[in-house]
């Protein structure tokens, strides 16, 4: 009875214990494509480095609002005074005694407030809210276009490590093979139907075969890592991806046409938009060196007021009674400058044809960039629907020379000779299907549409 009761504990805990690892395993987070790219977005470094250079380029623009403003401060200065050799001062009368005093200590305080303004510099104030505005919307680009570049290389090793995760269980499927193949090798080796040389060869079929598992193996977690990296996630928590199913509908819908993608990527990438702000920057840059030519004019105005230790008048008064205001214009028009405006003017302008230049060379790269993904969605969708049928075709030849070696009419060497056609004819579908993927997502996206 006791023996029954501990048989049964201990099956009681086998239970717990299975259902606590299932727990266990469940609770591990698989990690989405979408899941990625918003932790991605979140806590990238690189982004939140392009997120506080926006915020400087918007301080920037808040600086040059307010210098269009006027200037005010205000400023005192007290001083005390000292007249060694003084031998003269008030005298006063008390009941009939003159007395006379001497003060050779004085203190003496001084009040100003004074303004300026800038009413005209040649536009160059103006110029430079103007221009730091769109120094400001290029930064919020360079975010985007940062935003960008991260959700395609997450796609990019999200598609490597879903080709790797399925080449591994072709290649476990492979091995399966490989060892029944060794195992009715061996059988065949003890009835004297095959020769221990070529069992010689199974066996070293079945070594590569979990050679090349442990290497495909490898990949598919150094891919992880990367992804891993790119999240900057850097402690030790289990990290692995959620792997969905593809269906062959998704891989042949039909591609879109390279001028439309082209032609709506001019108009919501990031990087082309930036590249017209240059242009446009470049323009007011050219402004605001000519300003160097232009008269300015200010106008300038101010409150002093000053105090003495040594006046019988009360502090108060002093105060009122010495308040001088003043106003004035002043007019600065420049007549020679060693031609720093010149110099700077010629500079301006060739900054123009670089902005323009560089606009060119942003779209020829677009269009290269594009080019190159509907190049390779297209061929590899052809591939695919090739792969297709050399998959099946390989298989049925494999089967049958199985079959036939089993009854001993194929030698070793053509029952090799079918597996590894088969296998390559595996692995060519496997690329193509995840470089059709890929690639036909990365149209998408530059359309304007997401990764997902």
């Amino acid at each position: 009875m006791q023996r029954e009761i501990k048989q049964n504990m201990k099956k009681g805990l086998l239970v717990i214990g299975l259902m606590l690892s299932t727990v266990a395993v469940s609770a591990q987070k698989q990690w989405t494509l979408q899941n990625c790219i918003d932790y991605a977005l979140t806590n990238n470094i690189t982004l939140k480095k392009s997120q506080l250079q926006k915020e400087s380029a918007t301080e920037d623009l808040k600086g040059a609002k307010a210098a269009l403003l006027p200037s005010v401060n205000a400023s005192t200065n007290q001083s005390l005074g000292y007249q060694p050799w003084k031998n003269s001062g008030i005298s006063t009368v008390t009941n009939g005694v003159v007395n006379t005093k001497v003060d050779k200590t004085s203190y003496n305080g001084s009040y100003s407030v004074n303004g300026q303004w800038t009413v005209w510099n040649g536009g160059r104030n103006t110029n430079t809210v103007k221009l730091d505005r769109l120094a400001e919307q290029e930064a919020e680009l360079s975010l985007q276009e940062t935003a960008n570049n991260i959700q395609e290389r997450i796609a990019q090793i999200y598609a490597q490590i879903l080709y790797l995760d399925e080449s591994v269980k072709v290649g476990e499927q492979t091995l399966e093979t490989s060892k029944k193949n060794e195992e009715r090798g061996q059988e065949m080796v003890n009835v004297g139907k095959m020769s221990k040389a070529d069992l010689a060869q199974l066996t070293s079929q079945r070594a590569n075969d979990e050679y090349g598992i442990v290497e495909t193996r490898s990949q598919l977690l150094n891919y992880k890592l990367q992804l891993k990296q790119l999240l900057e996630i850097t402690d030790e928590t289990p990290f692995d991806v959620a792997i969905p199913e593809i269906s062959d509908e998704r891989i042949l819908a039909a591609i879109p046409p390279l001028q439309s993608v082209y032609e709506q990527a001019l108009l919501n990438r990031p990087e082309i938009e930036r590249s017209q702000l240059a242009v446009k920057s470049s323009d007011v840059s050219l402004s605001i060196a000519k300003a160097g030519w232009m008269p300015n004019i200010n106008l300038q105005g101010g409150v002093t007021t000053s105090t003495n230790s040594l006046s019988s008048i009360g502090w108060g008064s002093q105060i009122k009674n010495n308040v001088n205001t003043s106003l004035g214009v002043g007019v600065s028009v420049p007549i020679t400058d060693g031609r720093s405006t010149k110099t700077a003017v010629n500079k301006a302008k060739i900054q123009q044809l670089q902005a323009a230049l560089d606009l060119q060379d942003q779209q020829k790269t677009l269009y290269s960039n594009i080019q190159q993904f509907w190049l390779n969605a297209t061929t590899n969708q052809e591939k695919y629907k090739a792969a297709q049928s050399s998959v099946e075709s390989a298989k049925q030849s494999y089967e049958l020379l199985s079959e036939q070696f089993r009854l001993g009419l194929k030698n070793i060497v053509e029952l090799l000779t079918g597996k590894n056609n088969l296998l390559q004819a595996e692995q060519n579908q496997l690329q193509s299907k995840y470089q059709t993927i890929y690639n036909k997502q990365m149209l998408e996206f530059y359309q304007g549409g997401e990764i997902k």
